[in-house]
């Protein structure tokens, strides 16, 4: 592996030439956090308990239908000339505790986009605000030693310490909000929502940032607080512009099943948790794209996550594009935008949390780093 291929990723959309696809096996059901039992709803939680029951490591039926979601997955990619590595095994099933806390298991290694954000030749360890995901990017070390080998920067965040403090003990999520593909959020105020997560110290998920060239994307989320949005501008200023983009999600965890660049000057939206009045200055001229209403995934599969994880594809390059096969309102709308879907099944990896952006990291894409605003 040292030294194989060059590397670096300025855009979400770039010809992929290599890419980390990320790992079921090893993984656990995560410790109910502090951050789960604030903003899941409990009707939710129990739906989901009483169909999952309490698991503690992944029942092997489940790992192997995942697994072969990834399996599928990667022979799209290799047979589109994209080099795959894959992380470590890692036994996030052991208990692990800190001066401040313990945790009775980690969660898994299937959604290294969450773990890791790639700017340029920069690769980023996150200082994630889920206690559950504390040691996640312990199973991508050999993978970073090596870019680090093939002249990549490795940098980690501050680690944070995740006391109590950092999580407002009187946060509650709001009753009213829309839990439904058809609600309407439209009557939801973004500078109205609150998060479980303070200003403490800077917290985010790679997840929470889309990159387009000069410009980055990103969200306050229930994980990503304002201390470490500014902390990310802080290390990519000037040469990168940090961008916020409101949302209306109460749940709000990650960007890409919100708001997700496909093309030079076309981004992908749910319009259910965007307001495309809002978006910044910087994405005026650009074509957004209102997704169509997803086909709804069944529970004991997407547990807590939104129907419209349907949004979270993979581009290969500005036309071709990776798409769950059973969204086929999703695909015909790409196609009529002028896209190229490939279908592939994944719906099965929904229990681990992760689409196919989630699922997998950019390493490297063709092309240099441009300004598309």
């Amino acid at each position: 592996m040292d030294g194989a291929g060059e590397i670096g990723s300025y855009t979400e959309w770039q010809p992929l030439r290599e890419v980390v696809v990320g790992r079921v096996d090893g993984a656990a059901w995560p410790d109910w956090d502090l951050v789960d039992r604030a903003t899941v709803p409990d009707e939710v939680r129990d739906g989901v308990v009483g169909l999952r029951g309490h698991w503690r490591s992944y029942p092997p039926e489940v790992i192997a239908r995942a697994q072969a979601c990834l399996d599928g997955l990667m022979s799209i990619l290799r047979g589109e000339g994209v080099r795959v590595q894959r992380p470590d095994p890692f036994r996030h099933v052991a208990p692990y505790e800190t001066p401040h806390w313990r945790v009775a298991n980690g969660f898994c290694s299937a959604n290294p986009r969450d773990v890791i954000l790639t700017i340029g030749r920069t690769f980023v360890e996150c200082p994630m605000a889920h206690r559950g995901r504390y040691f996640e990017a312990l199973a991508y070390r050999r993978i970073m030693k090596d870019l680090m080998r093939r002249g990549a920067l490795w940098i980690s965040a501050p680690k944070p310490e995740l006391t109590d403090a950092l999580y407002d003990p009187e946060y509650r999520y709001p009753a009213d909000a829309p839990d439904g593909v058809d609600d309407d959020w439209s009557k939801v105020d973004p500078d109205a929502l609150r998060f479980i997560t303070t200003e403490e110290e800077p917290v985010f998920d790679a997840a929470d940032f889309v990159r387009c060239g000069r410009d980055i994307y990103g969200q306050r989320s229930q994980i990503t607080n304002l201390a470490g949005i500014e902390w990310l501008r802080r290390l990519v200023e000037p040469e990168y512009r940090v961008h916020l983009i409101p949302t209306r999600c109460a749940g709000a965890y990650h960007i890409d099943t919100t708001f997700l660049p496909l093309a030079p000057g076309r981004a992908l939206v749910s319009p259910n948790f965007v307001d495309v009045a809002r978006l910044p200055a910087a994405l005026k001229k650009w074509e957004i794209l209102e997704a169509p209403a997803p086909r709804s995934t069944p529970l004991h599969l997407a547990g807590w996550m939104s129907d419209w994880i349907s949004i979270n594809v993979l581009s290969l390059d500005e036309k071709r594009v990776i798409v769950e096969r059973e969204q086929e309102p999703l695909i015909a709308a790409l196609r009529d935008w002028g896209f190229d879907p490939i279908p592939c099944a994944f719906k099965e990896h929904y229990s681990f949390m992760g689409g196919f952006h989630c699922a997998t990291l950019d390493v490297y894409r063709e092309g240099g780093l441009e300004d598309y605003s």
